[in-house]
């Protein structure tokens, strides 16, 4: 099995689409509904689907790895996108950088490295 996608809904197609392009998502599929994004790396895609409003309550967090989060994060500020927190080491060995998208969908831009499946605290699986 291999998780290939995500979608998230997006009250404004336009204005999501556009957000999305601007993180550095590259846009494959249009339509009044619905948008698709390749990432710049590996074989995931992303995509966005039209609703009325975004559900409230428990909300799910997208992560995209960046190889140089800090320089990312600067040159998406350049260009006006805001950020609620800035680079921020965890200390579960990440650095990540929070912000939202037009609707209001949690996104993290982050740098793991090994960590990210690799860390200390990885348990011994078959």
């Amino acid at each position: 099995m291999n998780l290939n996608q995500v979608t998230l809904p997006a009250v404004d197609i336009e204005v999501s689409a556009a957000f999305y392009r601007e993180l550095g998502l590259l846009q494959i599929v249009r339509a009044p509904h619905y948008a698709r994004f390749e990432c710049p790396e590996g074989d995931a895609t992303f995509s966005i689907h039209k609703v009325d409003h975004v559900p409230a309550g428990a909300q799910a967090v997208v992560y995209f790895e960046c190889a140089d989060l800090d320089a990312h994060v600067a040159v998406l500020q350049e260009k006006g996108v805001e950020f609620s927190q800035m680079p921020t080491d965890q200390s579960w060995l990440w650095r990540e950088a929070r912000l939202s998208d037009p609707s209001g969908n949690a996104i993290c831009l982050y740098r793991a490295g090994e960590n990210r499946k690799h860390p200390p605290w990885r348990i011994n699986v078959p």
